[in-house]
C-alpha cells in the first residue's frame, strides 16, 4: 500500500506543476520551485532538474536519516521527474490566481500521500532534516527561510506578481499538507516486548532516534519483558510500526501525542 500511495502522490504533484503552476510561472516550494525555475529559464526539462538537484541529497540522506524513508523518497522523486519529463506542460485555467491555489492545493495533496505512505517528494524536507539533526536547529524555521529565497528569485526573475502567486501556492500546499498530515508533529512510543535487544539493534539501525530502555514484568504472566520508549515525528510512524512489527509482530506498543519534547529530539552522536 505505501507503494501505491507514493505513486498516485507523486503523479497528483507532476499534474499540478505541468497543468497549473508552471503555464503561469508560478513556483513551488523548495527544490521543485527551483527545479521549475531552472526549467523555465534554461533549456533544461525540469524533470530532468529536479533529479539532478535531489540525487545527492538523497544519496546523503541514505546514510544519515531512516533507509527506508530515504527509500521511499528515492521511489517518489524518480515518479516526479519522469513524470514532469514526459507529461506535456499544458494550460488549462487562465486565471493564475485560481492555478496558484489549486495548484498549490494539488501539490499539497500529492506531498500530503506521500507523507502518508512513509516518504517524501525530497527536495528542502532533506536538508532542512540535515541540517537539524546536525546543528539542533528548528526545522520549521529552516524551512521557511528556504522557501522565502525560492519566492524572493522568482520576483527578480520574473515580476512581483509572479513571486506573490508563488507566495500564495507555497502557502495553501502547507495548509493541504497539514490537514492531510501534519508531519512536524511528535508521538512519544512505549513498545512493550520480549525482544528488546533485537528490537533495540533494528530501530537504531533504521531510524535516527534515541531510545530509553526499561525492565518490565508481564503483570498477568509475570514474564520478563523490556519498555523501549522513544519520540518520532508523525511521518515516521508508518516507518517505525513496520520495523516493529519485523522484529516483533505481537509487541504491545502505546502511541501518545506529544505536546513538547525538551532536551535532544535527535540520537546522540557517539562519544
Amino acid at each position: 500500500m505505501q507503494i501505491i500511495g507514493i505513486i498516485i502522490g507523486s503523479l497528483i504533484v507532476v499534474v499540478a506543476f505541468n497543468l497549473f503552476l508552471i503555464p503561469h510561472e508560478v513556483l513551488s516550494s523548495g527544490l521543485s520551485g527551483i527545479s521549475m525555475l531552472l526549467g523555465m529559464i534554461t533549456p533544461l526539462n525540469t524533470g530532468l532538474a529536479n533529479f539532478l538537484l535531489n540525487f545527492p541529497l538523497m544519496i546523503i540522506g541514505y546514510k544519515m536519516l531512516g533507509k527506508k524513508f530515504i527509500m521511499n523518497s528515492i521511489f517518489s522523486v524518480v515518479i516526479v521527474s519522469i513524470g514532469l519529463y514526459l507529461f506535456p506542460v499544458v494550460m488549462i485555467a487562465h486565471d493564475t490566481i485560481l492555478s496558484s491555489i489549486f495548484g498549490g492545493a494539488l501539490t499539497g495533496l500529492g506531498v500530503g500521500i506521500v507523507f502518508r505512505s512513509s516518504g517524501s517528494t525530497g527536495g528542502f524536507d532533506i536538508i532542512g532534516m540535515i541540517v537539524s539533526r546536525k546543528k539542533d536547529f528548528p526545522i520549521g524555521v529552516l524551512l521557511s527561510g528556504m522557501n522565502a529565497v525560492v519566492i524572493v528569485i522568482s520576483g527578480f526573475l520574473f515580476n512581483w506578481d509572479s513571486a506573490l502567486n508563488t507566495l500564495v501556492s507555497i502557502y495553501v500546499t502547507g495548509k493541504v499538507v497539514d490537514t492531510i498530515y501534519t508531519d512536524h508533529a511528535k508521538l512519544t512510543l512505549m513498545i512493550i516486548t520480549a525482544k528488546g535487544e533485537k528490537m533495540r539493534e533494528h530501530l537504531l539501525t533504521n531510524l535516527y532516534r534515541g531510545l530509553t530502555i526499561m525492565d518490565g514484568v508481564g503483570g498477568y504472566s509475570n514474564d520478563k519483558r523490556n519498555v523501549l520508549i522513544t519520540v518520532i515525528s508523525r511521518y515516521e510512524l508508518n516507518e517505525v510500526k513496520n520495523l516493529i512489527s519485523e522484529v516483533d509482530s505481537t509487541a504491545f506498543v502505546n502511541i501518545t501525542e506529544t505536546i513538547e519534547v525538551m532536551g535532544l529530539f535527535h540520537r546522540p552522536p557517539p562519544s
